[in-house]
C-alpha cells in the first residue's frame, strides 16, 4: 500500500542524493519520494532523473527555478502529494542528518499511535546530536526553549525537520498562508497545526551533522526564526491573519 511519500528538498546535494534515496527505498516499508530541487547548479536534478529509470513510479521530481528556499520547496511539495492519494506526508533532509530508519518510527506513530504529526526530536532525550560544534549545540537548544516560552508550545525541538504529517493536518492549513522559508518555516508549520489543536507526538532520533555537501544555515535564516516567532505570537494574540 503507497500510504506514504516522503519530500526531500534540495539545493547542490549531488554528493548524497544517490545514497539517501537508496537508503529510502531500502527500508521494509515502501515508502515514495519527492525531490523538490531548486535548480542546483551541480546538477542534483539530473541524476534524481537518473535514477527515476531504477525506482520506477517510486521517485519523482519537482523542479523549480532558482533557489526559493526550504519553505516553498516543502508547501511546493505538500501541495504536489495532497493532489494525490497519500495520507502520510514527511520532511526529511538530504544529508543524512535524518537517518532513514527513523521513517518507521514516524509513521507507526502517526499510523498506529493516533499522532497527527510526528516529530523525530533531538531533544526528548537529552541532547541528541552528533558532530556538532558546542555552540552550534547551544544555539539550537536554546533556540528551542526561546520559541517554547514565547509560544506556549510544549514541543521540545520546535525546529526539528524530520516530521510525519497526517493528510488532514496539511489539508486544514492554508499553506499560501505559511510565509517563512528556514527555521521559521518549521515553527510555523507547528504552531499552526498546535493552535488547532492537532495530536503532536515526538519522538527521540539521533541527529548527525552532514558529512558531505555545505550546510544551508545562514544569519539570516536564524534571524528570521527569532523574529518570525514574535510575529506569529503577536499575531495570535491580536486574532490577525
Amino acid at each position: 500500500m503507497h500510504d506514504a511519500i516522503v519530500i526531500i528538498p534540495t539545493y547542490n546535494e549531488i554528493e548524497n542524493i544517490e545514497n539517501i534515496l537508496a537508503a529510502v527505498f531500502s527500508q521494509h516499508k515502501a515508502f515514495h519520494v519527492l525531490v523538490v530541487d531548486d535548480s542546483s547548479p551541480d546538477k542534483t536534478a539530473h541524476k534524481v532523473k537518473e535514477l527515476q529509470s531504477t525506482y520506477i513510479d517510486r521517485l519523482f521530481l519537482l523542479k523549480r527555478t532558482g533557489k526559493q528556499g526550504l519553505g516553498t520547496a516543502y508547501i511546493e511539495g505538500f501541495k504536489w502529494c495532497l493532489s494525490r492519494s497519500y495520507e502520510y506526508i514527511f520532511e526529511m533532509d538530504a544529508d543524512f542528518s535524518h537517518n532513514p530508519k527513523d521513517l518507521q518510527s514516524l509513521y507507526d506513530t502517526c499510523k498506529l499511535q493516533s499522532a497527527d504529526i510526528a516529530i523525530g526530536s533531538r531533544y526528548i532525550k537529552g541532547v541528541n546530536v552528533v558532530n556538532w560544534p558546542l555552540a552550534r549545540v547551544l544555539l539550537s537548544y536554546a533556540a528551542s526553549l526561546y520559541v517554547r516560552v514565547i509560544t506556549g508550545m510544549k514541543i521540545l525541538d520546535p525546529t526539528a525537520g524530520f516530521v510525519c504529517y497526517k493528510r488532514k493536518v496539511l489539508e486544514s492549513i492554508n499553506l499560501d498562508a505559511i510565509k517563512f522559508i528556514g527555521y521559521a518555516f518549521q515553527i510555523e508549520m507547528k504552531y499552526t497545526a498546535y493552535k488547532k489543536n492537532f495530536k503532536i507526538k515526538e519522538i527521540p532520533i539521533i541527529f548527525t551533522d552532514r558529512r558531505h555537501g555545505i550546510s544551508k544555515l545562514s544569519k539570516g535564516i536564524i534571524s528570521e526564526a527569532i523574529l518570525g516567532v514574535i510575529k506569529m505570537r503577536l499575531k495570535t494574540i491580536l486574532g490577525t491573519p
